[in-house]
């Protein structure tokens, strides 16, 4: 995380990755730009669109934004949502689930309704949907596999990034405000989908805050489960 306005960048073989927090709750936004087509995605629009706004344009110098994926329904992930599709022409996206009063928040109708297992293309990038049930219904992450012959400098063939929302932070999973039945879900999604299908040096953009890696949180998982939240 950069503080100050300016956006943590990261280059991968075929994408870049940018980061801005913005608003009074830290909030992440991310920007995964295609190096090969200018094509953009955004994860979330929390809060301050002309921050959002000129972080797309950092992505390719134009302010291209084909997609903007609001990872769950809570408003400090959507709040400047209905700005930036406007401004932009993106098309919403947002997990089945949530999709229903992610629209209303933004007093649009959401253009794609993501499902486990779905992928988006966003130029020459593939992003696989991982639904992860629990914070919210219809919570999703979205996963970037490199490539198997990435080569660039920083690049690692294989390695996912997640991002996942609300739903894994470093330290533990989102809140499931004390429900058993949530927490329990929750947690097996993340176990199953994330832990047991990606390897440690996976690297995790959560909602808020600083990113982590899943080699670094998985000696935690029985940890977790034992506290209940």
């Amino acid at each position: 995380m950069v503080p100050g306005g300016e956006s943590a960048v990261r280059v991968l073989d075929r994408a870049e990755i940018r980061t801005a927090s913005v608003g009074e709750m830290d909030n992440d936004a991310y920007l995964v730009t295609c190096r090969r087509s200018g094509a953009q995605l955004l994860v979330d629009a929390p809060t301050d669109p002309d921050r959002l706004l000129s972080l797309v344009r950092e992505g390719d110098g134009t302010g291209r934004l084909d997609v903007l994926v609001v990872t769950h329904r809570h408003g400090d992930h959507l709040g400047a949502a209905a700005a930036v599709v406007a401004r932009t022409g993106a098309r919403l996206a947002a997990g089945e689930h949530d999709a229903d009063e992610v629209g209303r928040a933004c007093g649009r109708t959401v253009d794609t309704r993501l499902r486990h297992g779905d992928r988006l293309t966003v130029g020459d990038l593939e992003l696989e949907v991982v639904a992860l049930r629990g914070h919210t219904p219809g919570s999703v992450a979205l996963a970037l596999t490199e490539p198997e012959d990435a080569h660039a400098p920083g690049a690692t063939p294989g390695r996912v990034h997640l991002f996942t929302g609300d739903s894994l932070f470093p330290g533990g999973v989102g809140s499931t405000q004390g429900d058993p039945e949530r927490f329990t879900r929750l947690l097996d999604d993340v176990r199953t989908r994330l832990f047991d299908r990606y390897r440690d040096d996976t690297c995790v953009y959560p909602g808020h805050g600083d990113g982590t890696t899943l080699g670094a949180e998985r000696p935690h998982l029985a940890a977790w489960a034992a506290r209940g939240w």
